[in-house]
């Protein structure tokens, strides 16, 4: 999980504990920074800043807003190189039980990243996510309202994926500002502080082979210009594996997946 270096849990407004169970941030463990920021930055037209977690760590900038973090530990964890969503959490080491309890695995942590703590998790389906225990990236509420990025869980059965999170994330439950569940045009909704920040759809198979088939939680970042995002992506290593309007699923040269949809269809 990556954070920049200004950031200190005593006087940053927002924390896990103040909108837990929606996503916090989204990440790309990847196994070399240079590379990794000269891909993206071609793509997607990220600039960059360093993190307070050392030299592997990189915060990407878009139009100044921060959008998400790249932390180049793939091979130092034995990792997959892969984009992942984290969920705000007050305990990360309850919400790690929780998992356990309900057939999901943990894969890494709770591990110490001041100003907070991280868990790597896989739901009872495979799907990969992380949870945050403690103080947000700088100028987090500048990147919630500007919805840079935004995920989608593509799995079995929307509803039972829908059930195991909100027992883990504390979701639709008692507890004041949690997260509202709806359904509503064939999804799964949830919604945090009356924000859409996630969406569960099923369809997914799971001994797929394809991670586009598995499920799999799908990160999304608003662009400009899909078409254009889609040659760079081309001409710097990476592939279009489907292109469909105003929405493409490209690759990077590592193999992460991720998806760029255009920001008047978002």
């Amino acid at each position: 999980m990556k954070h920049d270096s200004r950031l200190s849990g005593a006087t940053d407004v927002f924390s896990s504990h103040s909108i837990f169970g929606a996503p916090c941030w989204v990440s790309l463990t990847s196994r070399d920074v240079g590379a990794t920021e000269e891909f993206y930055t071609a793509v997607l037209g990220w600039r960059w800043r360093t993190a307070q977690l050392g030299d592997r760590f990189r915060v990407a900038l878009a139009e100044g807003t921060p959008v998400a973090g790249i932390a180049a530990v793939a091979s130092m964890w034995q990792m997959a190189v892969a984009w992942t969503p984290y969920f705000a959490v007050p305990d990360a080491d309850q919400v790690v039980a929780r998992v356990q309890e309900r057939g999901g695995t943990a894969a890494v942590g709770p591990i110490s990243f001041p100003p907070g703590r991280a868990a790597l998790l896989a739901d009872r389906d495979g799907a990969t996510f992380g949870v945050w225990e403690g103080a947000l990236v700088a100028n987090w509420e500048k990147w919630r309202h500007a919805q840079p990025a935004f995920i989608r869980l593509h799995t079995r059965d929307a509803f039972d994926a829908a059930i195991f999170y909100g027992e883990v994330l504390d979701w639709a439950s008692d507890r004041d500002g949690c997260c509202e569940v709806e359904y509503a045009g064939g999804e799964v909704v949830l919604r945090s502080g009356g924000d859409v920040v996630a969406r569960i759809m099923s369809g997914a198979l799971g001994s797929a082979p394809d991670p586009a088939i598995r499920p799999h939680w799908q990160v999304h970042f608003a662009v400009s210009d899909v078409t254009a995002c889609t040659r760079a992506a081309e001409q710097h290593g990476g592939s279009v594996l489907s292109k469909d309007g105003d929405e493409a699923v490209l690759r990077d040269p590592d193999g992460a997946q991720f998806t760029v949809t255009s920001r008047t269809e978002r």
